[in-house]
């Protein structure tokens, strides 16, 4: 029996989802959250403790006013009573009163944007006039048209809208929207600046994680600075290590090239023979490995990027791969282009052609725009292929299938590695899936 979620966990993974998942978005809604409730706190505290009481108050005395009025006139309801009538409230209360003979109160009244006005003033009326009456107070911009029933028709008085309720509250309203919005501006300008100096990290880290030496000066909050300082000191370990372990490897490359020359060239000068011709095999497969060895190590780090023809590149290895007897197929869109370290690339895909084309009989290689962008490369052969879930095993390095398709017969399992290593350093990756062909399609993907 699956039991009911917490409330309050449910509440809070809700919130959660529909939160800002960026930095900046998170940050504005910390500053920015607590200024408007602030706002609406402070908006609500002035109508309810000083607004509608003011108003309160104001209707209460144009009430007392409206009933000494009607009062008055019912006591004589004559021409000559409500022209003295008028003409005493006129100067001393602001109102204007006029009779309509016949007249029947109206049934409809237009819309108010503030109801608290309406409501105060109706509540008023009620409790100081016991006749049927009617007002409007969106009629007029400066006045209040309200109207009393009366055995000879209807009662109109027109008040200043001053003397009905305080029409200066949405200055205040206005004050609180204009402080708003400036406390808003300045927050999204100091904490843009913040979270620009945590993307140029970001941006600083993707850059070196493509071998790609981008300029980078820590700035921004202490905290982020601290950060700076510390993936500064890192990426310096990494150089370093990543530059002593090439030279140890040169080194060994160079102090194991040595004997090997002096093998090589003993064994040239040496009788023709079975035997002798199996050791020279052995001394160019361990050369080759050795090759393999520095390549690996050194990850083709120290070139720079440039924008090159990706069906030109194409074009310079099939040559090659054709020149070593490979059989395959060209294709490129025209005008296809991005920008990488062109030597590097052109390794990684000679490797993954060569592999195929030392497993097939067909080879296939298509350069195409990719989907997010950038360029995408396409390699089927019709060989064997291998199965699906040892895709990730062929990129191991120095690792070796066994069955169906070995990815380096002739080497000691660096090449899918070293093609991986090159391609993920320029911030794309290299795929495995089942080719149409029947064998295998590796899937080159490197940014524009």
């Amino acid at each position: 029996m699956r039991l009911p979620r917490p409330w309050p966990a449910f509440l809070w993974r809700m919130v959660k989802r529909r939160a800002p998942s960026s930095l900046f978005g998170r940050s504005l809604l910390i500053i920015v959250l607590p200024v408007t409730i602030m706002q609406i706190a402070v908006t609500y505290a002035f109508f309810d403790a000083h607004w509608q009481t003011v108003n309160a108050h104001l209707t209460e005395g144009v009430a007392g006013d409206i009933a000494w009025i009607v009062q008055s006139y019912e006591e004589a309801p004559t021409p000559q009573r409500l022209a003295a009538i008028a003409a005493r409230a006129q100067p001393t209360m602001g109102l204007s009163v006029a009779l309509e003979p016949g007249a029947i109160l109206p049934r409809g009244r237009r819309p108010v944007l503030i109801v608290a006005v309406d409501r105060s003033l109706r509540r008023a009326l009620l409790e100081r006039i016991d006749a049927p009456f009617w007002f409007d107070t969106a009629r007029y911009p400066a006045y209040v048209d309200i109207r009393i029933k009366v055995p000879q028709g209807v009662l109109r008085i027109i008040a200043p809208k001053d003397r009905v309720f305080a029409t200066k509250g949405h200055i205040f309203i206005l004050w609180l929207t204009v402080a708003t919005i400036l406390l808003t501006g300045i927050a999204l300008l100091f904490i843009r600046n913040q979270v620009r100096a945590i993307e140029r990290l970001a941006e600083a880290a993707d850059a070196f994680g493509r071998g790609v030496d981008l300029p980078f000066r820590p700035h921004g909050a202490r905290e982020v600075r601290l950060a700076a300082r510390a993936f500064l000191s890192m990426k310096s370990r990494i150089q370093r290590h990543v530059d002593q372990r090439t030279t140890l490897l040169a080194a060994v490359s160079h102090d194991l090239r040595t004997p090997l020359t002096r093998l090589a060239l003993e064994l040239a000068l040496s009788e023709p023979g079975e035997r002798i011709e199996e050791m020279k095999r052995d001394v160019a497969e361990m050369e080759h490995m050795i090759d393999e060895y520095l390549a690996f190590a050194r990850g083709e780090g120290a070139e720079s990027i440039e924008i090159v023809d990706v069906g030109r590149l194409l074009e310079e290895v099939s040559e090659a791969a054709e020149r070593s007897g490979a059989r395959l197929t060209v294709a490129a869109a025209p005008g296809l282009e991005a920008g990488v370290r062109r030597n590097a690339l052109k390794r990684a895909l000679s490797n993954l052609i060569m592999n195929a084309a030392s497993h097939a009989n067909a080879v296939e290689v298509v350069g195409r725009a990719g989907q997010m962008g950038g360029a995408e490369i396409v390699i089927d052969d019709d060989g064997p292929g291998i199965p699906e879930d040892r895709y990730e095993e062929a990129f191991a390095p120095f690792g070796r299938l066994e069955e169906g398709r070995n990815l380096n017969d002739k080497g000691v399992g660096l090449g899918m590695a070293i093609a991986r290593d090159i391609v993920r350093g320029h911030g794309g990756d290299v795929t495995l899936a089942r080719s149409p062909l029947g064998g295998l399609r590796a899937v080159v993907r490197v940014p524009g």
